[in-house]
């Protein structure tokens, strides 16, 4: 198990910001700009204009949506917006929501854990990160020196023991309380007796911890561990430039050698994975017939309705079978669905494609999806003809939905120049292609991340999400 400890955190003041709902956000990702605005407008201290401060027409190198969250947070610190914890302390989360008509409790805790490199330890991630992400959430970070937002990160813990050590300490105590734009309420108490911390992160064990969300915060946390220690590096060789050039480490409790996380066990009642749906644009239109044939033997088909609206009934369907494998596929040039299934000529393809990943790895939907639809038998197979090369063929990105009433929407009216629940930006027109995929399970996070492998991106959605603005990670 990697190392953890209690912190203490930075947190906002109710006595000057009133109700903690006025002040809390969804992750920065997950904010569109009609959202940023009515968090804006909700309050003058809202979290919103830390993690997601506005651009504006004058900005410039050193004045800028970062510099400004900046000087915001030092402000907020110094009016008493914002202090910090007297005492070191583990924060119990919970989050209250309803999903498909059951309410759901989903327990967790939030502490510091200390950074260790994927691949050099027991932190595993579960998705590919790209680039950008991390280039914007490095300039914050850096300009705050904070992190303002957790990982989260799931632990395998079948009898939930540090979860109910932390449990049986808040008692009946009264919790910090706010409720997000979704009506997902979410309670927070601090736990700071020493024994009690003790205790929870004995019953930590060896366990490891996965990433469940926020791998790109993860990566940017180790970098700029990395920069703050070469920072100090060149400052002690600028004092004494005779001393030996060693690498420079920072002391072992240095706040930047960790990160700020929440952790959930594998077998907490309320963990969920949800779906991540695609739609697909950049696409020559076809048919369900031209689909069939182009997925060939590989796929055994089945006509399953037509309309936007059958989408509903159809992911029902899907769950109910419960099959990994199992496919719905829109076609939009005849409003048809179909479901798909591997065949063994399927799986053996899939196998002799994917030879690079685990068979627990090519098994999954969104693998599934991926390598043997899209890139080998739909886009590359067109983009292979078209080139007469061998040369990897350019796929167009999806937009991810999580809600099938996005699916619904995104068929009937086309993309727009808002952002899904994934965050992602619409660019305009027509979906050709739409797929009802289902979500990657804890147990394969566990198996595919132990072998070293990342899922495709989006290959599960955690919901609800982790609010920014309860508990802040000083870096200083």
């Amino acid at each position: 198990m990697p190392t953890i400890q209690a912190f203490r955190g930075i947190r906002y003041d109710l006595g000057h910001v009133g109700s903690l709902s006025n002040v809390v956000a969804p992750p920065y990702d997950v904010i569109d700009a009609e959202l940023q605005q009515r968090l804006y407008d909700k309050h003058p201290a809202n979290v919103v204009r830390l993690i997601l401060n506005k651009d504006e027409p004058n900005d410039s190198e050193r004045n800028n949506r970062y510099t400004r969250a900046a000087r915001l947070m030092r402000s907020w610190m110094r009016e008493g917006v914002l202090f910090t914890e007297a005492d070191p302390a583990i924060y119990v989360y919970h989050q209250m929501f309803t999903e498909g008509g059951v309410a759901y409790t989903r327990r967790g805790f939030m502490c510091r854990v200390r950074l260790e490199r994927f691949g050099e330890g027991s932190i595993y991630p579960h998705e590919e990160t790209h680039g950008a992400a991390k280039a914007d959430r490095l300039k914050l970070w850096s300009a705050c020196k904070a992190n303002l937002s957790q990982i989260f990160g799931l632990y395998p813990d079948e009898e939930n023991q540090a979860q109910n050590i932390l449990e049986a300490a808040i008692g009946g105590g009264a919790p910090l309380e706010a409720t997000d734009h979704l009506g997902v309420v979410h309670r927070l108490w601090p736990v700071t007796d020493v024994a009690t911390i003790t205790a929870a992160i004995a019953a930590m064990g060896d366990r490891a911890v996965y990433i469940a969300d926020g791998h790109h915060r993860y990566e940017t946390a180790c970098t700029l561990r990395d920069q703050i220690a070469a920072s100090v590096a060149l400052s002690l060789r600028e004092r004494n430039p005779l001393a030996e050039r060693e690498d420079y480490k920072l002391p072992p409790e240095h706040p930047a050698n960790y990160v700020l996380m929440m952790l959930v066990s594998m077998s907490d009642p309320g963990m969920l994975v949800l779906a991540t749906h695609r739609l697909f644009r950049g696409l020559p239109p076809m048919t369900a017939d031209e689909l069939r044939r182009q997925l060939g033997d590989c796929f055994a088909t089945e006509p399953a309705g037509s309309g936007a609206d059958r989408a509903r009934s159809l992911w029902e369907e899907i769950e109910m079978e419960g099959e990994q494998s199992t496919l719905g596929l829109y076609t939009a040039a005849d409003d048809q669905w179909t479901l798909v299934r591997p065949t063994e000529a399927g799986r053996r393809r899939m196998a002799e494609i994917s030879s690079d990943h685990s068979p627990d790895w090519q098994s999954l939907g969104v693998s599934i999806l991926h390598r043997l639809i899209m890139e080998t038998l739909l886009v590359g197979a067109a983009s292979r003809a078209a080139l007469d090369a061998a040369s990897p063929p350019t796929l167009p990105a999806p937009k991810y939905v999580r809600d099938i009433e996005e699916v619904v929407r995104g068929l009937k009216h086309g993309d727009d120049a808002g952002r899904d629940a994934t965050g992602q930006a619409g660019t305009g027109g027509r979906f050709e292609l739409a797929a009802l995929v289902m979500p990657a399970t804890v147990d394969h996070i566990r198996a595919i991340s132990s072998h070293g492998e990342r899922m495709p991106a989006k290959s599960t959605y955690f919901y609800p999400k982790l609010l920014s603005g309860l508990v802040i990670n000083p870096l200083e």
